[in-house]
Order: C-alpha cells, then sequence, then structure tokens
C-alpha cells in the first residue's frame, strides 16, 4: 500500500464536482458523471485523455506517494495529518488559471506564491519520516538520468524531484495531449471550469490518498480542514 498528501478540495466543493465530473471519478468515492464530450472531442477521447489523472484522483502533489517506513503504521500518519492540519491555518492563492505543462492541461497559480511554496515545503518535511526509502524499481521509475543535478539530489533526499525550489503547484486535467485534440481540449476546460479560472483558490485542507495495491485507484481515507487552532487560529 502507498500513500500520499495532497491538496483537494473537500467533496461538496464545487470545484471538486467539476473536476470529477471532467475526469469520471470520485476520489471521495462517491458518483461522478461519465467523462462529457464536446465539439471536436468525443467522450471517448476524452476519457482516453483523463485515464492517468483520473487513477489519481483530482489533487495537488504536495507528498508524492510512499510507502511506509518500518516501524510506522497508518494510525500514525493519520495523527500527523490531525497534529499538521491543526497547526496551519486556511490561505488562498490569488489567482487560479488553466495552464500547459508539456502537453498536459492543468490549473496552475498565475504566479509563484511564497506562502505556498513554504508551506508545500514544510509538508514534505514534516512527513518524510513516515516515508520509506525508494527501492530500486521506485527510482528507476523516475527516471533519474533525465533529471537536473538538483532535481537528483532532491530525489535522493525527499524521494521525489520536484519539491522545494523545484515544486510548481498543479491539478493536473489531463494525460498529454496530440496536437489535434489541443483545441477542443483547451476550449473544453476553459468552459468546464470557467468559474474557477482567474479566482482564488482557498488551501483550506489536505488529504491522505491512499492506493491499496499496485496500479489501483488512489481514494481519499482521511480529508481534514486546516483549522490553525494548535497555532492559535480561530
Amino acid at each position: 500500500m502507498r500513500y500520499a498528501i495532497y491538496y483537494t478540495p473537500p467533496a461538496g466543493d464545487a470545484l471538486s464536482r467539476a473536476a470529477s465530473g471532467w475526469l469520471g471519478r470520485n476520489p471521495f468515492g462517491e458518483a461522478a458523471p461519465e467523462t462529457p464530450a464536446w465539439d471536436g472531442l468525443s467522450s471517448g477521447i476524452a476519457c482516453a485523455l483523463t485515464a492517468d489523472p483520473r487513477r489519481y484522483g483530482f489533487h495537488a502533489t504536495l507528498k508524492a506517494p510512499f510507502r511506509l517506513a518500518d516501524g510506522m503504521e497508518e494510525a500514525d500518519l493519520v495523527a500527523q495529518l490531525h497534529r499538521f492540519c491543526a497547526e496551519n491555518r486556511p490561505f488562498d492563492i490569488p489567482c487560479l488559471t488553466l495552464g500547459r505543462i508539456g502537453r498536459f492541461f492543468a490549473l496552475v497559480p498565475d504566479a509563484v506564491y511564497g506562502d505556498l511554496q513554504s508551506f508545500a515545503a514544510n509538508v514534505v518535511k514534516v512527513f518524510d519520516p513516515f516515508r520509506a526509502a525508494l527501492n530500486e524499481a521506485e527510482l528507476a521509475r523516475r527516471k533519474p538520468h533525465l533529471l537536473s543535478p538538483a532535481q537528483q539530489a532532491l530525489l535522493a533526499r525527499w524521494g521525489y524531484p520536484y519539491v522545494m525550489e523545484e515544486f510548481r503547484f498543479h491539478m493536473t486535467l489531463t494525460g498529454p495531449v496530440p496536437d489535434e485534440a489541443m483545441e477542443a481540449v483547451d476550449a473544453g476546460l476553459r468552459r468546464i471550469f470557467a468559474p474557477f479560472i482567474g479566482k482564488p483558490l482557498t488551501i483550506g485542507g489536505l488529504a491522505l490518498f491512499q492506493e491499496k495495491a499496485p496500479g489501483a485507484d488512489f481514494t481519499i481515507q482521511t480529508w481534514l480542514p486546516l483549522s490553525g487552532h494548535a497555532a492559535g487560529g480561530s
């Protein structure tokens, strides 16, 4: 079994509903509508383009999937999530936009924000004691030969290359999109996510996702709000 610490909106949030409708799956375990279609893109093609993000569920990676270290139990991880969420207050990303990362579409901030970078780095540090070291197969899947020296160092230290100074918040909406579908996908996503593009996004909670068997869909084991109570928040 693997676990991950992700940002995702709460189950009833409008963004969660829109993303579940687009991806065709809800990681909270609730029913999701079939992946939609629009002019220039059939539902079958849309379903194929969303296969990878559908398995992981709508999220932004903070602590990438990991096996538990020896001596650690799921209950310990959940307890740490409770402590962390009690110590951290909600905050806003000022502006969300639709972006492309290579051939992938994702919802991303319109700029790099220091408070978001610091929050993400803190998640990586606090939950790292729960992470088992990468085995050879896991390391090979990260293709270290394709990474920069800085990313290779981060992979060796934290088990994932896109953390700390390499972190960029993104909520993936597609797998790689071929040239002939780019225009239709862009137009469709802008229509579906129009209520959220150009608006703030509140980072108001964290989710513990789990993959119960290799290749299984990731599901939410626990979702908790950021309350800040233990840090003196209201």
